[in-house]
């Protein structure tokens, strides 16, 4: 990229993190640092606030850059993931949001344990909840690394691992000091940002085929050097009967796993009610489906104007695919058009980076200091504040996020979602619907439940195609690929499920009817929830 590229880009993104540093300055001055207020936001945001937040803690780099992506370089086949993170918001508004703000009080785990042995429960989601942040997290910091990259014409690793190490540490700054109030007030900007930048983008790919959508897509076609197979399925998931079970897969997890993203889950806590709460969802859904079909727009628009071959050979994973898109759109490499507008959109895709890795932060913080602190601290030792444990585990799990990122940084970011969504399909759903649903489920089946789901799949992860035996890998020089789909959604969500009700029927320890009687209750009223 130009120097002008450059310049104006990073002067968007100082004036971006200057706006949110003083966001989190001007929330920190005016908290009381109770856990409420840290974990929550003071439960004070209208439901359209949260489902704006909700928006821009859900529309990540994977879907600003890595849909897109996969659109411009497959065709059909990366629709999938569009499609599937949308309906996955049917599985959230019908069965989760208004039951979850009844029954819990900050994390995953206050809904299981109202009605089970608090500590082993507490310990199993909290360690679930921390893995699946810290995998969506990684997908964050590879889609801030290949934008930076791109911005400085590709040119040295360096820049790419200090950006990683860079919005590490400004994702513990937003959490530590701002808590939950500056977080939402930051997704809540971003979520403008983004829709704002991705109707223009929409808007001038139409012009350009005059609102024809046919000739776009023919000439999207046409383009791929795969004629008419890039409008139809089997691109990327079809031949052999690994690749179309990896489609199965990887659609069982979207559409499951957004309905156990610590994240999204934490977001339903911070308005006053649950009819607050299934408001913020229908909010969300509205932003969220215009967004995503606007992707659709932006990857085969991708396709037919910058061409699969070129976003390629600027980032094998189709992550630079919308950047570029900007630059030939605002009239190419070099015009005053195509700089401004490539700097708005990567400032664009760097402050959604930022907010959603600052809501991930917060999510598995609060899990570590709210579940897993307070179950495993001896009762004789002095207990420390909770909202100081989770400000020092953001610094932990910062820490371990940049290290992963700098290791999977040549990976699509949309892939990477998609194992998160896999382990969170797999670990938290089911133990969360049985909690929700199932009169007779035991501790022992929710422990099982959780462990039953989040081992396999994070072993699957391990032994995959994803991880060695390919040139594609994390480590391309070995090979200890065992399991040949890249997403483990389809064997580990099952094996989550059977789990928990193989531990519920050999369990000795009875269901507690009474507590059930009671979350039960108090899920579909309301009545003595927080």
């Amino acid at each position: 990229m130009t120097g002008n590229h450059q310049t104006l880009a990073l002067l968007l993104f100082s004036v971006f993190i200057a706006i949110t540093l003083g966001i989190t300055t001007w929330v920190s001055r005016n908290r009381h640092g109770s856990a409420e207020e840290f974990y929550a936001g003071g439960r004070l945001f209208s439901p359209m606030e949260n489902g704006f937040a909700i928006a821009g803690d859900y529309m990540s780099a994977a879907s600003f850059l890595g849909i897109s992506g996969l659109i411009a370089l497959f065709g059909y086949d990366g629709l999938l993931y569009s499609v599937g993170f949308l309906v996955a918001w049917l599985v959230v508004l019908f069965l989760v949001a208004e039951l979850v703000r009844n029954c819990g009080r900050f994390t995953l785990a206050d809904v299981v344990a109202a009605r089970m042995s608090r500590r082993p429960v507490r310990i199993a989601a909290g360690t679930s909840s921390v893995t699946v942040s810290v995998l969506y997290l990684v997908a964050q910091m590879v889609g801030a690394g290949t934008l930076v990259a791109l911005l400085l014409g590709g040119e040295g690793e360096a820049a790419r691992s200090w950006t990683v190490i860079g919005v590490g540490a400004l994702m513990v700054v937003y959490v530590s000091l701002g808590g939950m109030r500056a977080t939402t007030w930051i997704q809540i900007v971003k979520a403008v940002l983004l829709m704002g930048g991705a109707i223009t983008l929409t808007v001038l790919v139409l012009m350009r085929f005059h609102g024809d959508f046919d000739q776009l897509l023919r000439t999207a076609a046409e383009r791929s050097g795969h004629g008419a197979a890039f409008l139809a399925p089997g691109l990327k998931y079809g031949g052999d009967w690994t690749a179309r079970l990896d489609f199965i897969s990887l659609g069982l997890a979207l559409v499951l796993g957004t309905a156990g993203l610590p994240h999204i889950l934490s977001r339903f806590y911070t308005v006053p009610t649950a009819r607050a709460a299934r408001r913020s969802v229908v909010w969300s859904i509205g932003l969220i489906g215009g967004f995503y079909l606007m992707t659709i727009v932006l990857g085969f628009g991708a396709a037919a104007i910058v061409g699969p071959a070129a976003v390629r050979a600027s980032n094998a994973a189709g992550n630079t695919a919308v950047p570029l898109l900007a630059l030939d759109l605002g009239g190419g490499a070099g015009s005053t058009g195509g700089t401004v507008l490539f700097a708005v959109v990567a400032a664009i895709a760097f402050a959604t980076i930022l907010a959603v890795v600052a809501g991930i932060t917060l999510a598995s913080s609060a899990s570590v200091a709210h579940d897993l602190y307070a179950s495993l601290r001896r009762r004789r030792s002095k207990p420390y504040s909770e909202v100081a444990v989770a400000r020092t585990a953001a610094v932990g799990i910062g820490a371990v996020a940049i290290a992963l990122g700098l290791l999977a940084r040549d990976l699509n970011v949309a892939f990477l979602v998609g194992l998160a969504f896999a382990v969170a399909a797999s670990a938290n759903l089911p133990v969360l619907l049985y909690s929700l649903f199932w009169r007779g489920f035991t501790t022992r089946g929710a422990v099982w439940s959780v462990y039953g789901g989040l081992v396999p799949a994070v072993v699957l992860v391990l032994l995959s195609p994803v991880v060695s035996g390919s040139p594609e890998s994390l480590f391309p020089t070995v090979d200890f690929q065992y399991f040949p789909l890249e997403n483990p959604g389809l064997v580990s969500v099952p094996l989550g499920f059977l789990a928990g009700w193989l531990g519920t029927v050999t369990s000795a320890e009875p269901a507690d009817e009474a507590k059930y009687a009671e979350t039960e209750v108090r899920s579909l009223t309301g009545a003595g929830a927080v």
